[in-house]
């Protein structure tokens, strides 16, 4: 019943807990106004937060936000994921990072193809039922990717959702956010200043 959410803009940075339902804040915290927040993830009792250009990546306990630790990456921070084991990272190219949650030390790069072309602004990520769901910056798709061979296998379009949202708030920008809840296998979604999170339902 609980969404984690992080978001962006520098002043604006924070990571919150939001009550699924009313959308209330639960929780709060706020990054130094000189961190551009970015995708977040949740590895067993551990929250993972990027930052965008300032290459930090931002470790804090689930149970009240506490800030752990913090790690230094060689790469912009876009969006990020797990796969319970590994962490994975995107950075607005056609690669996905690979890395160790402990230590963050790099374990190995992937690039991601479409029908044999190197894909490309590859941005927020979440991990469904054995595959990579990743928004595509600027783009209305979600891109459906295989983690063993980094072929997109299907792609997801939600242009009438954000044609939607931009008649209801003609400020709100791309789609960028997924969010998938295991227990009840919901699938969430919403962008960069949407005042709306939907759920969605994908086929198979």
């Amino acid at each position: 019943g609980g969404l984690y959410e992080g978001t962006g803009e520098y002043g604006h940075s924070h990571l919150l807990k939001v009550d699924l339902n009313s959308g209330k804040i639960q929780k709060k915290i706020s990054l130094d106004a000189k961190y551009f927040g970015e995708g977040i993830t949740i590895l067993r009792d551990t929250i993972y937060q990027l930052t965008w250009q300032e290459k930090v990546v931002f470790v804090y306990a689930l149970k009240d936000f506490k800030k752990i630790k913090e790690f230094k990456i060689d790469t912009d921070g876009w969006g990020i994921t797990t796969n319970g084991q590994d962490l994975i990272v995107s950075d607005g190219t056609s690669n996905l990072y690979y890395y160790n949650p402990t230590t963050f030390q790099l374990l190995r790069t992937q690039s991601i193809t479409e029908g044999g072309s190197l894909a490309y602004n590859l941005n927020e990520l979440e991990y469904i039922d054995g595959y990579i769901y990743a928004n595509q910056w600027q783009a209305p798709y979600i891109l459906k990717i295989d983690p063993g061979s980094g072929n997109i296998t299907g792609k997801i379009d939600v242009t009438q959702i954000w044609s939607r949202v931009k008649a209801k708030d003609p400020v709100a920008d791309v789609p960028n956010g997924i969010a998938y809840d295991t227990a009840t296998k919901k699938i969430f979604i919403t962008g960069k200043k949407w005042p709306e999170l939907y759920e969605i339902q994908l086929s198979k």
